[in-house]
């Protein structure tokens, strides 16, 4: 719930000292004090004042992917609850107490991006300005998440990112201050194209559709890549579509039938739902393959009945059996009756990671809590060991691909199967290679 600020803030404070220097700065931060945080100099929000610290959350509440916000902020809400009060993932999570964060009571403010990066920003400048969150999170489009992160390099607040799929994020767009749980388009098309080869076999000839903007683009360069450099297809044409298209219908009529072998479908939640569905009506499954490389619940809810048989690929699923993904399930389907979406599972992880950094660092100063995050290793979030990189803050983890249900085999829950857990030991790139060749983050801002 956001707060209102009745008194001038201590960023208020800030701005109307202008030109203050270092030197009146610390001063600043030693009066507020209070758990160990006064050592440091002010920066961004920190210190945090009071007895409450503020977590931003800013996902699509309206707009075309507003049914993911939704779970998101499922996820965040659930992981406020325990790191308050215990419960989840937080009863076994290193460092975490269940008493809050560093002694101080979660709360949270809530915006909306309505998928928008302007929108986006401006949500979450108000978090930043007159809520005092500590940190911001959230993200159901790489647009948005790229943006977001960019002001947060700027302002000093940790951004992280939750549901943002694009190589730019992690890549040349990749800042100090953000860090992504989730995979990429790039380790999309590692772990893709050696099913479909084997499914299909090589010497196959694919055409693309794609999202026109960030992770459209860096999905339709890296299934090229990939198709081509591991299952030796080759690339027709690959088309760009203006990202929120409801009538596919004349880029679906261009697709040459006697040409094409495969068609790939980069699109995303209901962009995917109108696609997916057209392609099918427009009989194009009867001449040739179709895969769409990333999943989500809305597009699999909404399109369920043409995804028998189709692949792609997921962040996590409530199938998984490890210990981890089925508490989070057992908790998640108490509070709202049904599995939860990955979306939901990036929400959770996220905040519980920025909290348990905190802890380890011992303060909220947003530099030491970067250096907590940067190369931690981690497991019990429901994909065996990860890491968290520190020279592009992407996770090293597993990726699933997952082939859509039959109508038979359909329930509220299950539209998806998983085909396989590709290790990550068969994923990724070095610093020097594929996206993080690209990314410079920038300063902690205490250099």
């Amino acid at each position: 719930m956001a707060r209102e600020t009745t008194a001038l803030s201590r960023r208020d404070v800030l701005k109307a000292s202008g030109a203050a220097g270092a030197a009146g700065l610390t001063g600043l931060a030693g009066c507020a004090g209070g758990g160990g945080d006064s050592e440091y100099p002010a920066l961004g929000n920190y210190p945090v004042e009071g007895d409450e610290v503020v977590f931003g959350f800013n996902v699509p509440q309206s707009g075309s992917y507003s049914q993911e916000g939704a779970d998101e902020l499922r996820g965040y809400n659930l992981a406020v609850e325990h790191l308050n009060n215990g419960g989840g993932w937080v009863d076994n999570w290193d460092g975490l107490s269940g008493d809050g964060v560093l002694g101080k009571t979660v709360t949270s403010v809530e915006g909306d991006t309505a998928t928008d990066p302007d929108t986006a920003r401006q949500s979450a400048q108000r978090m930043i300005n007159r809520d005092n969150a500590i940190m911001v999170t959230g993200g159901s489009s790489s647009g948005v998440a790229i943006a977001v992160q960019g002001l947060c390099q700027e302002e000093k607040v940790l951004f992280q990112c939750c549901i943002t799929h694009s190589n730019d994020t992690t890549g040349s767009e990749c800042v100090r201050y953000s860090f992504r749980e989730m995979f990429n388009a790039y380790m999309t098309g590692q772990a893709l194209a050696p099913v479909l080869a084997e499914e299909y076999g090589e010497d196959l000839n694919f055409y693309q559709l794609y999202a026109d903007y960030s992770w459209g683009q860096t999905q339709q360069a890296s299934m090229e890549q990939f198709f081509t450099d591991v299952a030796n297809w080759s690339q027709i044409e690959s088309v760009p579509t203006p990202l929120g298209t409801s009538d596919y219908s004349s880029y679906l009529s261009d697709v040459p039938r006697d040409e094409a072998d495969v068609l790939v479908l980069n699109h995303y939640g209901l962009d995917a739902a109108n696609s997916l569905p057209q392609a099918i009506e427009a009989g194009l499954d009867q001449d040739m393959e179709i895969v769409v490389p990333l999943y989500n619940r809305l597009m699999a809810e909404a399109a369920s009945g043409s995804i028998d048989g189709i692949f792609g690929t997921a962040d996590w699923n409530w199938q998984l059996e490890d210990d981890a993904s089925q508490s989070f399930v057992e908790v998640y389907r108490a509070e709202h009756d049904r599995a939860p979406s990955y979306g939901a599972r990036i929400a959770y992880t996220q905040t519980l990671q920025y909290a348990a950094a905190a802890e380890r660092a011992e303060t909220f100063y947003p530099p030491e809590v970067i250096r907590e995050l940067e190369g931690h290793e981690y497991s019990g979030a429901g994909l065996g060991s990860e890491s968290m990189r520190g020279c592009d803050h992407q996770a090293q983890r597993d990726v699933l691909v997952m082939q859509g249900a039959s109508e038979e085999e359909q329930t509220e829950d299950k539209l998806l199967n998983i085909v396989s857990q590709t290790s990550q030991d068969d994923l990724g790139y070095a610093c020097d290679a594929g996206p993080a060749a690209e990314c410079e983050l920038g300063e902690y801002g205490d250099e």
